[in-house]
């Protein structure tokens, strides 16, 4: 049977792959977005116009509408939304997913010697600070990782929300990647650029914006709440990705550890000190298996490979 979903933010990147995957699945749904990308759902889909991080217009908006199956908030990035979802969505959704991150465990970095579980990274004890100009765009990047550890002990400190918060690897995706992470690597490539990395053996937790909408629609029917880890097996370098683009290319590639003298450049996406994966176990647990990168890594090269071209 389905469901009455609200989706906010549903038009960019993996956001837009869940919207497909719960209309494909049945469920009514939602988008709440400020309107400022369109999107391909035409008819299909109810849209409310709406700044997210504007409380007033928030509760206004919502205000009359029916209560939601689950709410998958995409746009949770500082505790002063967080507060905003709290005032507009409690006793309002049965269900609240929040889009987390990997990042959440970034203090943790180069602390233990095994990939990061859930229970490692004490949220609750984690500092508010509700003095920081947390909607300032020229602090946007400075901000998200406080922004999002923040966001999440605020929700779970409150505990009026039926909460899942999916600590989500990085995403990788093709040609519809706004972030050029991936991109980088061909690119540096194809202009027979050196990588300048910082620990080989640094290993990350990846996943494809496929794989993480998949999940996302998973967690929605699900009843377990709390935080989950997501990502795919297969954890990679920034000198892992560097070698597996040289070998999809077949093209070969240099790299310089950054303790050579005189080695010129900015560090990549993804190049750690220490390893950053993130366990695995609670997801499999509750009866899910992301698979491995090996499955998607390749195609997502080859499809920046084309756009270089």
């Amino acid at each position: 049977m389905g469901k009455n979903i609200l989706v906010i933010g549903g038009t960019r990147y993996f956001g837009k792959l869940l919207v497909q995957r719960l209309l494909a699945a049945g469920h009514q749904v939602t988008i709440a977005t400020r309107g400022h990308a369109p999107d391909p759902f035409g008819s299909r889909i109810t849209r409310i116009r709406v700044d997210r991080r504007n409380e007033r217009a928030m509760l206004a908006a919502f205000a009359l509408v029916d209560d939601y199956d689950v709410v998958y908030d995409q746009m949770c990035y500082s505790p002063i939304d967080a507060a905003i979802a709290v005032k507009v969505f409690a006793g309002k959704a049965k269900r609240y997913i929040v889009a987390s991150t990997i990042d959440v465990y970034r203090s943790l970095l180069g602390q233990q010697n095994t990939p990061f579980a859930e229970a490692d990274l004490n949220v609750l004890a984690q500092p508010i600070d509700t003095q920081f100009a947390w909607h300032d765009p020229k602090l946007a990047t400075q901000s998200y990782v406080a922004g999002k550890v923040q966001a999440e002990a605020y929700l779970y400190r409150d505990a009026s929300l039926p909460l899942v918060t999916v600590r989500i690897g990085h995403v990788l995706a093709g040609s519809e990647d706004v972030t050029g992470r991936l991109a980088h690597y061909v690119d540096l490539a194809r202009q027979y650029g050196a990588l300048r990395y910082t620990n080989a053996a640094a290993c990350s937790s990846f996943l494809s914006a496929q794989v993480i909408s998949d999940f996302l629609v998973w967690a929605g029917a699900q009843d377990f709440t709390g935080p989950v880890n997501a990502a795919c097996d297969g954890g990679l370098s920034a000198f892992d990705i560097y070698q597996r683009v040289g070998m999809v290319l077949d093209q070969p590639v240099r790299a310089l550890p950054v303790t050579q003298a005189g080695a010129p450049g900015e560090l990549s996406p993804f190049d750690y000190p220490a390893p950053f994966m993130m366990d695995m176990s609670r997801a499999v647990a509750l009866g899910y298996k992301f698979g491995h990168s090996d499955e998607w890594l390749d195609d997502l090269i080859r499809q920046h490979d084309l756009a270089f071209v």
